[in-house]
């Protein structure tokens, strides 16, 4: 289609969803020209042949005022528009200073906090730029000066070196939901560098998991027998400051070159014990579909690789990149499962909500890694809030890692017993699917290890003290020893009818001396074990 070339509105709608708003959607129209009109912007303003058949409130184009003609941002086939008897209204009739469809903010699902944003900072970018992600990820806030402009900085917040720190990069949307005043509300301190950054500790490192030295090939970590780490590209739309891979991410240390890739896939196809592969970075869906289906497509040839996973915080960050047209590629590459990063409940918005559900729709399952980040998340109340809102999302949480010892990540790190501690806040007072595994990414490339509270209270050679989430204390029966009255062959002859004969009540009266003192025994004198049998059929008898 070249500029200046008028085409009719059904054959526009079939314009490329994923084309950003700058190359080629733009088309002059001559005098007149056919167009549905938004009735909340169109039907007070008096123009005779408009109607409300004629109006589809659905569609936020905008135009602008030309000399000669209107200059019509063409809707794409994702936009949902309809065409309904489609009225023809001459160009001069317009009145542009009525209209400013191009300066309204009106897409009600978002928050009231996102639509201020945009009224005070890009009043002048429609709702169709804001919801194209490659909009999002070209106007990135990456300096300071820019950042200072939006955020009223803090000392602390006013240092950065490019050269070897973690670059500074924060999508607008993921910025529309930070505090402008508060230096330490929980997704600022996320992404803003601060002077504590440059504060190494003793035990920390650039490396700490020692993913350097598990790398066969460059950007592959083969870590555990079954299944490697292939880091796609080393860039994200947004840099969370605690990054495990700052050493890396954000250099162009990691390049998404074919060459590259082929080679790692290769290593996937002639190692036949890797069933599963992780797809990581930086943010592989950052990448263009057209990218991320390369790597997908040819993954999907090799026989032994049976699970493809997906490491990303797109959604979070970026929920606008989650189109239609991705989902449905993705779709054609099941098994496929991701891993999402959700670090507080604030991020659970309406436009993340909808891009988990368009990935949930298309049967990818969802599982959440969580950072314990002090200041941040490192409350049961805060926690809670988050694993529930994730729950509503479709999304299961998964691991709630340890922040690793990465360089200058002192200031991010809780006490152990914080972990522990939260663990406990959860589970029994919320669902058990909402409660994720607490593990440390051992250093130096030990794996993940998981730590619970400390349930069991004692364990002899006759029962389990336990402790329940109420912290009351129960007993259950380990009676080891009395196995070493089964016959030397560990068998037990029945009756035909697979059946034992048991008293009436069907209960086993348990001997005194299995307990150690009078309390024991007054402690489990309703310890009754009941003795369910089955039929050969499998059901109760």
């Amino acid at each position: 289609m070249q500029e200046g070339q008028a085409v009719p509105a059904e054959k526009a709608m079939l314009f490329d969803d994923d084309e950003p708003p700058s190359r080629g959607r733009f088309i002059n129209h001559p005098d007149n020209f056919s167009k549905i009109i938004d009735s909340t912007d169109y039907l007070d303003s008096g123009f005779p042949n408009a109607s409300a058949s004629s109006l589809d409130s659905s569609d936020s184009n905008h135009f602008h005022n030309d000399a000669n003609h209107f200059q019509h941002v063409v809707p794409s086939a994702f936009d949902s528009v309809t065409l309904k008897q489609t009225t023809t209204i001459p160009a001069a009739r317009l009145n542009i200073n009525q209209l400013k469809i191009n300066r309204r903010i009106s897409n009600p699902r978002s928050t009231p906090q996102t639509r201020a944003f945009r009224r005070k900072f890009y009043s002048d970018v429609t709702d169709r730029e804001w919801n194209d992600w490659q909009w999002q990820i070209s106007n990135r806030i990456k300096t300071y000066e820019k950042l200072s402009r939006m955020l009223v900085l803090s000392p602390d917040e006013s240092l950065v070196n490019t050269e070897s720190q973690l670059p500074l990069s924060i999508t607008p949307y993921y910025l529309s939901l930070i505090s402008a005043n508060d230096p330490d509300q929980p997704l600022r301190r996320s992404v803003v560098p601060r002077m504590d950054e440059w504060i190494k500790m003793s035990c920390e490192s650039d490396d700490p998991l020692g993913e350097d030295h598990q790398s066969p090939i460059p950007g592959l970590v083969h870590r555990y027998p079954d299944r490697v780490l292939f880091l796609l590209l080393d860039f994200c739309s947004t840099y969370c400051r605690y990054c495990t891979r700052s050493r890396v991410v954000g250099h162009g240390g990691i390049h998404a070159g074919r060459s590259r890739w082929e080679k790692a896939i290769e290593y996937i196809r002639n190692t036949p014990t890797i069933r599963d592969v992780l797809l990581s970075g930086g943010d592989p869906l950052t990448l263009s579909d057209d990218r991320l289906e390369w790597v997908l497509s040819r993954l999907r040839t090799i026989p032994h690789v049976e699970v493809i996973r997906i490491g990303t915080k797109v959604p979070a960050v970026l929920p606008q990149r989650i189109t239609p047209k991705l989902v449905k590629m993705l779709k054609k590459y099941h098994p496929l499962w991701m891993s999402l990063h959700f670090t507080h409940p604030d991020e659970c918005t309406p436009e993340t909500h909808k891009a988990c559900t368009m990935l949930a729709d298309a049967g990818i399952p969802l599982g959440s890694q969580s950072v314990l980040l002090k200041g941040i998340n490192d409350s049961v109340g805060t926690m809670r809030q988050l694993v529930q809102n994730l729950m509503k999302m479709r999304v299961r949480p998964y691991y709630l890692y340890q922040c690793d010892p990465i360089t200058g990540s002192g200031h991010f790190r809780t006490t152990i017993d914080k972990g522990l501690e939260i663990i406990q806040g959860l589970r029994g007072f919320t669902t058990g699917y909402a409660v994720p595994t607490y593990v440390i990414d051992a250093p130096g490339g030990g794996g993940k290890i998981p730590l619970m509270p400390n349930y069991v209270q004692e364990h002899t050679p006759e029962e389990l003290v336990l402790k329940n989430y109420e912290n009351r204390m129960f007993r259950y029966p380990d009676p080891v020893n009395e196995l070493e009255n089964v016959p030397a062959n560990n068998s037990v002859s029945l009756p035909v009818n697979n059946s034992v004969s048991l008293p009436v009540n069907n209960s086993v009266t348990l001997p005194v001396n299995r307990y150690r003192n009078s309390n024991d025994r007054a402690l489990n004198n309703k310890n009754i074990y009941e003795t369910s049998l089955f039929s050969e059929k499998g059901g109760a008898s």
